[in-house]
């Protein structure tokens, strides 16, 4: 009963193996896709491209030195959302 049950097993196993090796060697011979065209080919000398532009390194840089310890109160009280009136 046990060996029959394994027998039962593998061969479902190597049916599903089958059906899997068989899926994969004819999914390698399908064509390769269409190449999408998502704009101007690249390699085009006259392809239009956007224009350059500079924005510095440093233009939203703000300084963040050390500042003496403020009354935790005051922070808060500061940052807080205001009263619903």
């Amino acid at each position: 009963m046990v060996t029959q049950l394994f027998y039962v097993r593998t061969a479902r196993v190597r049916a599903l193996m089958g059906i899997a090796a068989l899926c994969l060697l004819t999914a390698a011979c399908a064509a390769a896709p269409e190449r999408l065209n998502a704009g101007a080919d690249p390699s085009d000398p006259a392809a239009r491209a956007p224009a350059a532009s500079y924005r510095p390194v440093l233009s939203g840089y703000v300084s963040q030195r050390p500042v003496e310890p403020a009354s935790w109160r005051q922070q808060n009280e500061r940052v807080a959302p205001a009263e619903k009136q």
